[in-house]
């Protein structure tokens, strides 16, 4: 018995439904990919006055944030947090706005001059005196999800005549953090609230020629 041979439409119509099917298991793969979420260590709000660009207010501290240092294993959009396990993972769809150290001195930037009325040598005319440069070296960003956020690390303030040292301190700080990224990287802006704050103490009694007063290291666990 002879088989019938097979009509070109039908072979047609096979591979149109063999290709609807592929898309169809392509888009619902597509679909299963988590979104990337980003996020930013900018403070939402800073409750101060803001200074002008355009001039320097009489009395300014005027400073120069230098590029702030930061391990190596962090400086990278995505996310690198230490587990409960005491390891460590980089997670893809969890990524900073910027490079983690871009978003280090942007954020501090803003709390210093927003919060704290301090006004940036390099986009505001030049005051009379030299500037104030701060050095800050960040040795460990950590990120334990549902725990805490923990940000340590050292800052060099020099300036004024001479341009002598006239602070270095060493600083320890922890968060605690709510449930989920959003919650940690809150705790990532409080930290570095902390740090603008205790800088900003400690410029008057550089600028008055005292020793500098460095903060109390956070031993919480």
């Amino acid at each position: 018995m002879r088989s019938r041979p097979t009509s070109a439409p039908s072979v047609a119509h096979a591979l149109s439904r063999c290709a609807v099917v592929l898309g169809t298991l392509a888009l619902a793969a597509c679909s299963a990919t988590p979104p990337t979420r980003f996020y930013t260590l900018m403070p939402g709000e800073v409750s101060a006055r803001s200074v002008s660009a355009a001039s320097a207010p009489s009395g300014a501290t005027a400073i120069i944030l230098e590029p702030i240092r930061v391990p190596a294993q962090v400086d990278q959009p995505q996310w690198v947090v230490r587990l409960a396990d005491d390891t460590v993972a980089v997670l893809e769809q969890e990524r900073w706005a910027s490079s983690l150290r871009d978003e280090l001195r942007e954020a501090l930037l803003e709390e210093l001059i927003v919060g704290h009325g301090m006004v940036d040598a390099r986009t505001v005319p030049a005051p009379q005196s030299p500037p104030w440069r701060i050095a800050i070296d960040v040795r460990r960003f950590d990120s334990l999800p549902g725990r805490e956020a923990r940000i340590e690390g050292s800052w060099t303030i020099t300036g004024g005549a001479g341009a002598r040292a006239a602070s270095r301190c060493e600083w320890l700080w922890r968060e605690a953090a709510a449930q989920g990224m959003t919650g940690l990287a809150d705790a990532h802006r409080r930290a570095l609230a902390r740090l603008a704050d205790a800088i900003a103490q400690a410029l008057p009694r550089a600028q008055r020629g005292e020793t500098p007063a460095c903060p109390a290291l956070d031993e919480r666990r």
